[in-house]
């Protein structure tokens, strides 16, 4: 029962956060949304959760649950600087790249594959997504730019999930994926960066047209 009614909150929930009825930075109270949809805060908690792991909602603790920013603007910064730092690590750790880490990276995307396959384990997909980035990145031995790309990934992590989750985005990941991992192999070093750099834009792109497009739609409605 619970489970029903949580996902009925998990949905319209979503839908008013992505509509802009719930600005970024809004708090959610627990107390006024089961007042609101007329349940107890066992589903509202349990919505709540589902919409952390998109990327949604965030919790900041002793304070509670709010709506996180998305901003069009932000995203494109975000992954823009992650196009020139993240094209700089591959094409430097290609040449350095062993069979040790191909296989790593295989391995990673395996598990990667496995969780958006099953629809399961929605927060950790974007974990994985980095975890394989980070993979062919390593050899390049460069701990600085390391650095600063997982503090970007950290920041674009909610942006990751929303682009697997809304922009039918997975099958052409998982294809994206997989070739990079395969030119990587080939050492073709200007293939596998400029994939990789389309990869990046492209899930930005995705990711800026379904705010652009929901915003439009609050607009006219």
């Amino acid at each position: 029962m619970y489970k029903t009614r949580a996902q009925y909150v998990t949905d319209d929930l979503r839908r008013r956060i992505l509509s802009g009825e719930f600005q970024g930075g809004a708090q959610l109270r627990q107390d006024a949304l089961a007042s609101d949809y007329d349940v107890s805060r066992i589903p509202v908690r349990e919505a709540l959760l589902n919409l952390e792991a998109e990327g949604l909602v965030e919790f900041i603790p002793h304070r509670g649950a709010f709506a996180t920013e998305l901003s069009v603007a932000t995203i494109r910064e975000l992954f823009d600087l992650r196009v020139l730092l993240e094209t700089y690590l591959l094409e430097r750790a290609i040449p350095n790249m062993t069979e040790a880490n191909l296989t790593a990276a295989g391995q990673v995307l395996d598990k990667y594959d496995a969780a958006l396959d099953s629809g399961s384990q929605i927060d950790n997909w974007s974990e994985y997504n980095f975890a394989f980035h980070k993979a062919l990145y390593a050899p390049a031995e460069l701990p600085e730019t390391m650095s600063m790309v997982t503090h970007l990934n950290t920041k674009s992590d909610r942006y990751i999930r929303m682009q697997l989750l809304y922009t039918k985005g997975i099958e052409k990941a998982e294809r994206e994926h997989h070739a990079l991992l395969e030119l990587c192999r080939e050492r073709k070093a200007k293939e596998a960066c400029e994939l990789l750099r389309q990869h990046i834009l492209e899930a930005c792109e995705g990711i800026a047209t379904l705010l652009e497009t929901q915003a439009l739609e609050s607009e006219a409605g």
